[in-house]
C-alpha cells in the first residue's frame, strides 16, 4: 500500500509542476510567443501587448551596415522571417513589396529576416523579385531566435509591431494581403 501511494505522488508529481497558475505564463515584458489552440493567426489587443526584441544584424542587400527593429520606432512595421529555400516565402514576397510600397507614405514598413540561409541564395530572391524593403541576414537564425517561442520551422512568420514596438499580431504561413492590411491599418490608426 505504502509503494502504491508512492507510485501514485510520484506519477501526479510533474502533472502539478504543470498546472496553469501566474507562474506558469511569463511574467516578461518582453514578447514570447505562444500558440493558443494551435491557431495561425493571433491578434493581440494593446493592453495584452509586449514589447518585441530589438531585433538587430546586417543588412542583406548592404553587408557591413547594421539593421535594427528600433530603427523603425514610430512606425507600425510588418516583421516578416523569410528564406530564399522556401515556396511560400516566394509567394509572398510579392505582396510583401506591395504592401511596403503602399504603406511607405503612410507609416508602414516592411523589414524582413532572412534566415538559414546562403548569401548568394538571398541576395538573389531579392533581385529576382525586385525587393524593395530592407531585411536582415541571418544565416545561424540567431537573430529570428530573440522573438522567443516562434516556431522557425514555420517559415515564413510575420509579425506587426505597432508604433511603439510591441506585437500587434503573428502570422504563421504565407500572409495575403487582404487578410493583414486591415490589420496594418488599424494598428496604423492607434
Amino acid at each position: 500500500m505504502r509503494f502504491a501511494r508512492l507510485v501514485l505522488l510520484l506519477t501526479l508529481l510533474p502533472l502539478a509542476a504543470c498546472a496553469t497558475g501566474k507562474d506558469a505564463v511569463s511574467q516578461s515584458d518582453t514578447f514570447e510567443f505562444v500558440s493558443p489552440g494551435g491557431r495561425t493567426t493571433i491578434h493581440y489587443p494593446v493592453p495584452e501587448r509586449k514589447m518585441a526584441a530589438n531585433v538587430k544584424g546586417q543588412s542583406l542587400r548592404e553587408p557591413g551596415r547594421d539593421l535594427s527593429l528600433a530603427d523603425y520606432s514610430g512606425k507600425v512595421v510588418l516583421l516578416n522571417l523569410w528564406g530564399a529555400w522556401c515556396g511560400p516565402c516566394r509567394a509572398e514576397a510579392r505582396t510583401l513589396q506591395a504592401i511596403a510600397d503602399a504603406g511607405r507614405d503612410r507609416g508602414i514598413r516592411v523589414l524582413g529576416i532572412n534566415v538559414r540561409d546562403n548569401p548568394k541564395y538571398a541576395a538573389d530572391f531579392v533581385k529576382d523579385l525586385g525587393l524593395g524593403y530592407e531585411s536582415i541576414f541571418d544565416p545561424s537564425g540567431r537573430v529570428a531566435l530573440q522573438l522567443r517561442g516562434l516556431p522557425l520551422s514555420a517559415v515564413p512568420i510575420s509579425l506587426i509591431v505597432d508604433k511603439q514596438q510591441r506585437v500587434a499580431a503573428v502570422y504563421l504561413g504565407a500572409v495575403r494581403r487582404t487578410d493583414v492590411q486591415p490589420a496594418l491599418d488599424r494598428v496604423l490608426a492607434e
